[in-house]
Formats: C-alpha cells, structure tokens, sequence
C-alpha cells in the first residue's frame, strides 16, 4: 500500500471561486514542510483538452513540458510549487470518456453493458491514483473542476466517494471551497448557501472534512460555530478566505488559519516545527514595497479577458519583484491600433510586449505597433506570433517587401516570411496537433539573448503551426534582424533580435509558461529591466 495521502477540493455555491488558488496554496504550505506534493485538476467539460477553446470561453490554455494543452490552473500550480506538471495533471470529461470508448472499441469490455457506473467511475479512478503509483509525492491534491450540484460533475463526486471508501479512514480527505455572501440590505453574513452546497455533497455520500468559506469580510465566531454545527465539520475546520490584494498573500492567509496544520491532522501526520516560508516572504516583500514603476502596454486580441493571458500577467509580477518594480500592465487591443492611432495608444509606455494569438483579426495592428517601438527605440517583447509579427514589419518596412506576411494571412504574399512548418502541412485535424511541449534551442554566443539567458543550452516551450521562413534568412539577417536562438535539430529560427535598438527581441516559444515564483524568467526580468532604464532615459 502507497504512502501517499489524496486531498480532494471541490466547490460550492458559484464557480470562480478560486480552487485552484486554494489548492496551490495548500500545496506550497505543504512543500514549505518538506513533503513532495503535486496537484492535478479534473475538468467536467467534454472538450479532450482546452486546446481548441476561445480564449475568452477558458482563458488561456497552458502548456506542459511534455506538450499537454492544459487548464490555466496548471500554471498556478506550477508558479506556486516552482515543480512542472504534465498531461497526468488535467484530465477532462472528454479524455475520460475517450478512453473508456476506445477500450469498448477494443474488446476490452466484451459482453459488458459499458455505463457511468462503473466504467466511467473506474476511469476517473484509474487517473485520480495514476500520479500515486511510482512514490515520487507525499501528497496528491487533485482539484475537482466546475460547482457541486452540477449534472456534469456527478461521475466525479461519485468516483471520490468510492476512493475515499477504497483508501480507508486517514489517507484521503475532502476540502470544500464555498461562498459566504454578505447581504448589504440584512447587514449580515449569510451561511444557508453553504449549507445547500454541503447538502448536495452529503446527498452524493460524501462528508466535506474541511470549509474553506470564500468572504469579503472577516468571519465573526458566532457564523463559524453555525457553519460548524450545520456542515458537520469541526470548528477549527472552518477556514476563512478573505479576498487578498494579490493570489500570492493567499499561502500566508492559510497559513494564519492554519489549513495546513488542519490537514495534517485529520491525515494523522505528527505537526512538526513551522513551514519555510523565507523565500515566499522575501518576494512579497518586494512585490508590496517596489523601488520603481513602470508602464508596459500588452498588446493583443484578447485583452478584454486578462485571463487569456495569465501567464504574461504573472510573469511580470515575478520580474516586478525580482527588479525591486511594480509593473503596471496597460492592455492594448490590437484591433485599435493603425497608423494614426498609434502614437497617441502608445503614448508614454515603458515598453510594449506584442501578445501570441491565432488568425488575421488585429495583426495589422500589432505590425504597426512594433513599427513605433522600433522607429522610436521603445523596448519590444515580442511572444509566438509577436514574433512573427515583428519579423513581418521588419520585412515590410526595413527591406521593402510591401506584400511579406504569413501565408496564414496572406497565401498569395510573394514575400511568405513566416510559413507553415512542414510537418503541419499534411494535419488536418486542430486538436493536440501544434507543436508542443518542451524543445530545445541553441543560443548564439555575444547576442543578447545569450546576455539575458547566460548559456547556449536551453529548453523552452512552444504552441504554433507558423515559423520564420528560412529562405529569407540570411537576407533578413544581412539587414539587421539577427537570429539568435535555434533550434539545433529542425533550424527553426526560436529568437531574433535587432542590434541597433536598445532591447528589441522577439521569441517563437512562450517563455511566460516557466516564469514561477521563486525562478522567474529572464527575458520578462531583462523586459522590465529594460523598461526601467527607457524610463529614466525618457525623464532625463
């Protein structure tokens, strides 16, 4: 019998509560102890994976090292524990019913009649204990997607029930994220959504061991008692989770209202000492008591939804931090930017990071922003199709090839600068089929990406279809866009910078998906670097 102990989180009243937050935070106080833990997240929507969701549908789609497109919670898992997942950290309705129907198709089940219960229930079980199997964690929390209650969720809440029941008293437990709305017009907390929500998990056979109570306001004792007594659960198992100025106060929050110690108990593992939380303390320590500012304008297609780029957002916050500088992100449509317009939208920006996206919509305006930048000596951070962005406008407006583009705007451009890699050409498929994962690439020595990285070796992760055409290489490098990173197995072009301007790179990979907490990325410290020196340039 496995060592390992399984926490599962599940949530109440209303979705967005934030259980993936509370779970990586439960995470980092456990590491902080010096257990191996890891986290994965179960979604209930049908989709195989998140890779062919609208950004505006899902927020961002994250990737792993081994080329799983994944929920954005992976990278809160991965910014807080600073350990990477993989494809056995997310797993969908879609995948789990995918692989039981594959199976069917095989034989395996001959002469059964194949049902949720216990076909779909065993699936769901098999990939809840599959991260267990080889003693690498401690701990495995796996976070339930979607709200109680919900008809989606039900073969899930149904396979908990039954893990609980297999791994017998004090190996697993169940944490239950609810809300406890304020009514303005009562003057007064009110706990009976949270008790419908434990309700409906008692009705599913499961007892929540610990509430962990999302709130706007402190939570006096007289409700905790009620919710206690109501929910079944100790007193001292009712947490509080008060909204946070940033999701990084929430470890130390749980920490004060001792989630962590609480865990451990009801697992029967003897509390030992205080977590190590130095580290953790030290980066909140700059990112609330900053020396500089700056302002760097994002500019993409979806930026009415930050979450469809969480992961740039957070990055800045770990290289904020890391440059004793608040970094104050000004989100710029794409689609709002042309020639008149764009000197007024980029109006006394530090720098500008042109975002990755797909399709035509609002790359004319993302052309036209690193035009500016780079006429007027503006730090550019280009990322994916910034990238390629930046290689088409220098084309255009350097070397003169009116029509250059990519021949997924532009089949018919005499000048295809950035093309469709090879191996996409025969796909037809969309699902799990970009480039993906982890890749390697070599870096040129005296660059500048070799000034930011410190070494020729690195390994960075990509999504995309496109790449930098290589029969315009050397013509574009003879112009002054170098190419300072590639890959050694394929030669696609991974970075390009210009020497002549005073921090001009653009990037094929998506670095901001290994930015973490403790270990973040140097291109996004160097940006922000960048933007502060542009900044007391300016003002002199």
């Amino acid at each position: 019998m496995s060592n390992v102990k399984y926490i599962f989180v599940t949530g109440g009243v209303t979705s967005s509560l934030g259980k993936g937050i509370i779970a990586a935070s439960l995470a980092r106080l456990l590491q902080a102890r010096g257990y191996r833990v890891t986290i994965q997240k179960f979604d209930p929507y049908i989709n195989i994976d998140p890779g062919t969701l609208n950004p505006y549908e899902h927020g961002e789609c994250y990737v792993t090292d081994d080329g799983a497109e994944t929920d954005l919670d992976l990278g809160h898992y991965e910014r807080f524990l600073n350990v990477p997942t993989s494809q056995a950290n997310n797993v969908t309705t879609g995948r789990i019913y995918n692989n039981v129907i594959t199976k069917e198709r095989k034989g395996e089940y001959l002469g059964k009649t194949v049902q949720v219960i216990p076909h779909i229930t065993d699936e769901i079980k098999r990939n809840i204990m599959l991260l267990g199997q080889d003693d690498k964690y401690d701990f495995i929390i796996t976070e339930l997607g979607g709200t109680v209650g919900d008809i989606e969720s039900l073969p899930f809440i149904e396979a908990v029930r039954q893990v609980k029941w297999e791994l017998g008293p004090g190996n697993s437990l169940v944490i239950h994220l609810t809300l406890v709305p304020y009514l303005a017009a009562a003057k007064e907390l009110k706990t009976k959504p949270t008790q419908h929500s434990v309700k409906e998990l008692l009705e599913a056979g499961i007892q929540p061991d610990i509430l962990v109570c999302r709130t706007d306001r402190p939570l006096p004792m007289d409700i905790r008692k009620k919710l206690a007594l109501f929910c079944n659960v100790n007193i001292n198992s009712v947490i509080e989770a008060m909204d946070a100025d940033t999701i990084y106060d929430v470890p130390l929050l749980m920490r004060k209202e001792k989630l962590d110690e609480r865990v451990l108990s009801k697992l029967k593992i003897p509390i030992k000492g205080e977590p190590d939380l130095e580290g953790w303390k030290d980066f909140l320590g700059k990112l609330k008591n900053p020396d500089e500012e700056v302002t760097v304008g994002l500019v993409g297609k979806y930026v009415s939804l930050p979450d469809a780029y969480k992961s740039i957002a957070e990055a800045f916050v770990h290289a904020g931090a890391e440059n004793d500088c608040k970094v104050n992100v000004k989100w710029i449509s794409s689609e709002d930017i042309n020639k008149e317009s764009v000197a007024e939208t980029l109006k006394g920006l530090d720098g500008v990071l042109v975002a990755p996206g797909f399709g035509e919509r609002g790359m004319e305006g993302k052309i036209e922003a690193i035009r500016f930048v780079r006429e007027n000596k503006i730090p550019f951070f280009g990322i994916c199709l910034g990238m390629q962005c930046c290689v088409i406008e220098f084309s255009r407006h350097v070397l003169g090839w009116a029509d250059a583009s990519s021949t997924e705007l532009n089949p018919a451009s005499k000048h295809p600068v950035i093309d469709m890699m090879e191996e996409q050409k025969k796909i037809t498929t969309k699902g799990g089929t970009m480039r993906l994962g982890a890749y390697a690439c070599k870096i040129k020595k005296g660059t500048k990406a070799y000034a930011i990285y410190g070494e020729t070796s690195i390994q960075e992760r990509h999504r995309h279809r496109y790449e930098f055409n290589n029969k315009y290489f050397d013509k574009i490098e003879d112009a002054g866009l170098k190419a300072s990173g590639i890959n050694p197995d394929s030669g696609l072009v991974e970075i390009v910078e210009l020497k002549d301007h005073p921090w001009f790179v653009g990037v094929q990979y998506h670095p901001e998906l290994k930015s973490t907490v403790m270990n973040p990325h140097p291109l996004f410290v160097k940006f922000v670097e960048a933007a502060i020196n542009h900044k007391k340039e300016v003002e002199k």
